[in-house]
């Protein structure tokens, strides 16, 4: 596999949008049992039944361990999805994956951003975090992709999301975090996503989700639906401790234009819940130093937004919650060519993340 030492906007390659093509998308089989309650079972069922759904509109490689891979092979028995070995250390695939970039030429290369487990030993969530980081560089082996490394750079794929049309929203709260990349300025930190993802006006909210274990990724607060539109998590509860950070965001989107120079166009989707483990989900939960903690005191970062685009569909999760129709009909009105499919999201929240944390798409070659 060849790691180059260019950058993909000088080479001609930019992140596409979500809603572009795909060839397929990727995941991860949960097993880790200090994360996923009680051996991640009820995790597996949940992963297989986000797999089964994504396969309906497009290929899925499930990437699992030796130990699980008779198990997962057996119920992830579906013609359009493949099982590949591959050691992890969790199952974030939208964190520890590439974040794969295009050409107008049918090219597909990957960005392999360095990875610490979500602050490493300021705040990371698990220790070692070795082999997850180098799940980026073994899928862009498996699939011929070349690779841009970005070695002593943080980033997780879900604290960004784009327009690919030259804009990227993220959140202060996760990239301007200490322990992601303190020796970078602002700045500094926006140069490394213009050249490896080509766009050109980055837009800064200020936090994402309250108890978003991740230090408040983009992904689980606000996406793009189409170009100079995004979808917001929102309540009008002055007493919802997620009603200071949407008021925030919002002030930002109101007054941002896009590369393009568009005003955006702010959809809102409101946030699930309250939502709490249970003492019982916490009681399965392996107890293991610097991991974790798992506690039914703590406010679950419950979100609609966390849903992923296939090629003709929404894979959105869905709480057993009486809003679960509203996100519904919501997302049947902005993606109004989309099929919307809602799968439940409990287990996986229960776990740290959702539906587009658990995935990772791969853009299909486009020639133009």
């Amino acid at each position: 596999m060849t790691t180059l030492t260019s950058t993909p906007r000088t080479d001609g390659f930019r992140m596409p949008a979500e809603w572009e093509p795909h060839s397929q998308t990727w995941m991860v089989w949960p097993e880790r049992p200090d994360n996923w309650r009680l051996g991640g079972k009820p995790a597996q069922i949940a992963f297989t039944a986000v797999a089964k759904a994504i396969a309906e509109f497009e290929p899925v490689t499930v990437c699992v361990s030796a130990g699980q891979y008779e198990n997962a092979h057996a119920r992830l028995d579906h013609n359009n999805i493949r099982v590949l070995e591959m050691s992890s250390d969790d199952a974030w695939v939208r964190d520890t994956g590439p974040t794969f970039v295009t050409n107008s030429h049918g090219e597909v290369r990957g960005v392999d951003w360095a990875f610490n487990a979500w602050g490493g030993l300021d705040g990371g969530l698990y220790f070692p975090w070795s082999r997850d980081d180098q799940v980026a560089r073994k899928l862009l082996e498996v699939e011929g992709c070349a690779r841009y490394r970005t070695e002593g750079f943080i980033l997780e794929g879900g604290s960004i999301h784009v327009d690919g049309e030259g804009t990227l929203i993220t959140t202060e709260e996760c990239l301007l975090n200490r322990n992601r990349n303190p020796h970078l300025s602002r700045e500094a930190i926006e140069d490394v996503l213009r050249t490896h993802l080509a766009v050109d006006t980055v837009i800064w909210l200020p936090d994402g989700l309250f108890n978003d274990e991740t230090d408040g990724h983009v992904d689980n607060f606000c996406c793009y639906v189409r170009p100079g539109e995004v979808l917001l998590a929102w309540t009008d509860d002055p007493q919802n401790p997620n009603y200071p950070r949407c008021q925030a965001a919002m002030q930002v989107l109101e007054h941002a234009r896009d590369a393009k120079g568009r005003q955006l166009i702010v959809h809102k989707m409101p946030i699930p819940g309250p939502l709490h483990a249970t003492a019982e989900e916490c009681a399965g939960v392996d107890l293991v130093a610097g991991s974790q903690q798992r506690s039914p005191d703590v406010r679950l970062a419950g979100s609609y937004v966390n849903f992923l685009i296939v090629n003709g569909g929404i894979i959105a999760p869905s709480f057993d919650d009486p809003l679960d129709e509203e996100a519904r009909s919501i997302l049947t009105r902005v993606f109004p060519e989309h099929r919307i499919v809602l799968v439940p999201g409990r287990e996986i929240l229960l776990g740290g993340g959702n539906i587009h944390c658990i995935t990772q798409q791969q853009p299909a070659p486009q020639r133009t």
